[in-house]
């Protein structure tokens, strides 16, 4: 089975292997509410990408905070600030922080 070539810097994924790409990180404080996460997966999905990693929970005191941390193999940087800044414009959404790593061999 052939997997088809990254797009190029101007396009969602850099000209390198995922594998071996860095990882774009996301970690998402928001509220609680059943269509939170759907609006932020659909970011990724009008893109045709699947974050490598979905963990979410909810926090605070009465569970009213969800917390979701999103990793993706080999997303450009450029693109990767352009998502955070559409997942901060998310009414409900309180603070989006992302890091890039090194992925694992």
């Amino acid at each position: 089975m052939s997997f088809p070539e990254a797009e190029s810097p101007s396009g969602h994924l850099d000209s390198a292997d995922p594998r071996t790409a860095e990882t774009v990180c996301f970690s998402i404080v928001a509220a609680a509410e059943p269509g939170m996460m759907p609006r932020i997966l659909e970011l990724f999905a009008k893109r045709n990408l699947v974050p490598t990693q979905w963990h979410a929970r909810t926090t605070g005191e009465a569970g009213e905070e969800l917390t979701i941390d999103i990793q993706i193999a080999g997303m450009a940087g450029d693109l990767a600030g352009y998502m955070a800044r559409c997942m901060r414009q998310i009414y409900g959404v309180e603070c989006v922080l992302t890091s890039r790593k090194a992925s694992a061999p």
